[in-house]
């Protein structure tokens, strides 16, 4: 089962806070307009890596825009990382930011899983979106990673863009599968405080219920080719599940490195503050956020498709439900918001949609 894996596993993300251009949708923290990563920053996060004496299961290269580390970098912080054998290692990118050269570069360092930034196969929405690839620029950069030898191909879907239609959708699948794309992360658009979608929002942006049927199609076509769902936004088939991200779903440990980054060791959650000139200098250090305990627990494994074994949250936190909280559930099984087998409590694609309201009452 996808959200069982081995206790002790253990993963490390490093966070790349720069990229070519802001997207007018991001809310994440990064430096836009660069075209590489300083020496100093690397340098950075090989003195933060030094110090863990702990072998990881996964690695993943996050931003920001990864990609724009070159393949020696990444060499470098893969073999300082000192992943063990079999680790699944990914590195996001943008479609115009690679070159078959560069990825070819990528994978004889050590990545062997890459995710592109895909969002839409219509060049009028890219640009909405801020975007500065094209759909032909994307069906190239997946062409050229299968040729550099990755096998794990991950693509990245938005739904309920500002226009959207079904139609949309389709040509966005089409060109992902027809790449052959082992992963597909599809989710509705946000439009997040701080954003430039924020500050003017897009015209003709769907309403909340016109969003849920996006959605819903979204999983029902994905499912019909052969993308399972087994996570809110997350589909493959069978054994192409994303290692890293299973992590932070089932509360194991992860080691995050960089401004903004996050971790979780031993049921503590640490942070960075986002601020990288100080990162670089090494004047920066980690701030407690708090402990990972039974709710964080709960609206984790209730973003999996397999849910939130009843037993598992006893044994783990000494947490059961109420009688109250088992009658929400009987109540969420009746709308069809979930299923409940007495133990196991998933939620359907439904329920996802509204998976905060749920939680609210259960919680």
């Amino acid at each position: 089962m996808p959200n069982q894996p081995n206790q002790d596993s253990f993963g490390i993300y490093l966070h790349i806070p720069y990229c070519p251009a802001k997207c007018r949708y991001c809310d994440f923290y990064a430096a836009p307009g660069s075209k590489a990563v300083p020496q100093g920053y690397q340098n950075a996060l090989l003195r933060q890596l030094a110090a863990n004496t702990r072998r990881p299961d996964t690695l993943y290269f996050g931003g920001g825009t990864p990609a724009l580390l070159s393949p020696a970098q990444v060499a470098a912080l893969i073999e300082a990382a000192n992943p063990n054998p079999g680790a699944e290692i990914t590195l996001e990118a943008n479609p115009d930011v690679v070159s078959p050269e560069r990825l070819a570069g990528f994978r004889a360092a050590g990545v062997n899983r890459i995710s592109f930034g895909v969002q839409s196969a219509s060049d009028a929405q890219l640009k909405r979106l801020g975007r500065t690839h094209t759909a032909a620029t994307a069906a190239q950069a997946l062409a050229a990673a299968r040729a550099a030898g990755f096998d794990e191909l991950c693509g990245d879907i938005m739904l309920a863009l500002p226009g959207y239609t079904n139609a949309e959708f389709e040509d966005t699948l089409a060109l992902l599968q027809g790449e052959g794309c082992t992963h597909i992360s599809a989710y509705l658009l946000k439009v997040e405080p701080g954003t430039a979608f924020y500050r003017n929002p897009p015209p003709n942006l769907p309403d909340p219920d016109r969003a849920a049927d996006f959605y819903l199609y979204a999983v029902e076509r994905l499912a019909q080719a052969g993308y399972r769902q087994y996570e809110i936004s997350n589909f493959c088939p069978p054994g192409h599940e994303g290692r890293h991200n299973l992590l932070y779903w089932n509360c194991q440990d992860y080691l995050g490195i960089g401004p903004a980054a996050h971790s979780c060791l031993g049921g503590q959650r640490r942070f960075w503050p986002s601020d990288t000139p100080a990162f670089i200098s090494g004047q920066l250090t980690e701030e407690v956020e708090g402990v990972c305990n039974a709710e964080d627990y709960m609206i984790l494994q209730l973003r999996l498709a397999t849910g939130l074994d009843l037993a598992a949250l006893q044994a783990g936190y000494g947490v059961t439900l109420s009688p109250r909280q088992l009658n929400w559930v009987v109540q969420c099984t009746q709308h069809g918001y979930a299923t409940f087998d007495g133990r196991r409590l998933c939620l359907t694609p439904a329920g996802m949609i509204v998976q905060n309201a749920i939680l609210a009452e259960l919680i």
